[in-house]
């Protein structure tokens, strides 16, 4: 009888330290989903708010930008960025120089945070599959891999939030003479979709992907490559216990922005221009006056490149380059720094590529 009693606390002993041990199990779980969640949550935040800060600090240069990109050859208000931005002054205020900035903001910080989470995503997976390949577990990404990484998280963020992107590039180039007014993002959405259809939200689509496959890719790998070789080398005193100082990174991030924006910026031409086929107000719009009767119609991205050339010369293609490089180089070393400087401020990781 005995013997029965204390096999049965046995017994009960076993199950409940099975249940102790499941129970441990599961809340170690729960402990390593919600770090997971709290991980993801923290790069979002990181990545829009440096989409945010960076965009709006140079917002009167992007619009110029844009204005000199779609602005109609046979009547050019303004040729370079000082005597762009005094008209824009002149003719519409300080707070002409900030238009279109509310909705950009609207569309680069989600872009921003998509970009960025997508590049760390993209880079644990392409590390994980490289060391799989060579077999070395100490292997680190190249600035190839890095190329690859940062070319899908572009792809992936700019077809998110293309048709605000587009929708944007309207409402930037509308001005207060224009014959037609959208109200804002929400009214000219409904206004595209209502008059030309869904497609025409993702007109210069193509051209964008091929532009951000260099662009976004190029300013990740020199990033990210430029700090990695600063780091190893210690050249000039740059480097403090192995971390770089914050006038450092955002030299890196100046240099990134350069080169990417250079190499992808005919492509930015091109599709700012495809965005305004369809819009039965784009000429009006693009002179300011209604005067000026310029075709703006393209079958598509190459005959764009070739009307573009023929009209206007190879030239063209850079249109707006000065301003967008002004506003490229402390842009993108804004955001690369702003990101980081966030995350080390949530506790989150800093280093984006492993």
């Amino acid at each position: 009888m005995a013997s029965e009693d204390v096999k049965a606390s046995e017994s009960a002993v076993s199950k409940i330290v099975n249940l102790a041990e499941e129970a441990k199990l599961a809340n170690e779980e729960i402990k390593h989903t919600k770090h997971q969640v709290f991980s993801i949550c923290k790069s979002l935040l990181a990545g829009g708010v440096a989409g945010g800060v960076s965009r709006t600090a140079v917002a009167p240069l992007e619009r110029l930008k844009i204005l000199l990109q779609v602005q109609n050859p046979h009547n050019i208000k303004y040729n370079g960025t000082v005597q762009g931005l005094k008209y824009i002054w002149s003719t519409e205020g300080f707070r002409g120089l900030f238009k279109g900035n509310g909705t950009n903001c609207a569309r680069i910080v989600p872009n921003s945070a998509v970009k960025f989470f997508s590049y760390e995503q993209a880079s644990k997976g392409i590390l994980y599959l490289y060391k799989q390949q060579t077999g070395k577990e100490d292997a680190q990404l190249t600035p190839l891999l890095r190329l690859g990484a940062g070319a899908t998280a572009g792809i992936i963020a700019m077809s998110a939030t293309y048709p605000m992107d587009m929708v944007r590039g309207r409402l930037t180039v509308q001005t207060e003479s224009s014959p037609y007014q959208y109200r804002g993002m929400v009214h000219a959405l409904s206004t595209v979709l209502r008059e030309e259809g869904f497609r025409a939200l993702y007109k210069g689509w193509l051209p964008s992907v091929i532009g951000v496959v260099p662009y976004v890719g190029l300013n990740f790998a020199v990033y990210e490559s430029l700090k990695d070789w600063l780091i190893k080398s210690k050249p000039f005193g740059l480097v403090d216990e192995n971390e770089l100082g914050v006038v450092t990174r955002l030299a890196c991030g100046a240099a990134a922005g350069t080169i990417g924006q250079t190499v992808a910026y005919p492509l930015d031409v091109i599709r700012r221009r495809m965005q305004m086929v369809g819009w039965s107000h784009a000429s009006s719009v693009l002179t300011g006056d209604g005067r000026s009767k310029a075709s703006l119609e393209y079958t598509g991205m190459i005959d764009a490149f070739r009307k573009t050339v023929r009209h206007e010369g190879f030239r063209a293609l850079y249109k707006g380059l000065v301003p967008n490089s002004v506003k490229v180089v402390p842009s993108i070393a804004i955001a690369f720094v702003t990101y980081e400087q966030v995350k080390v401020y949530l506790g989150a990781d800093v280093k984006m590529s492993d």
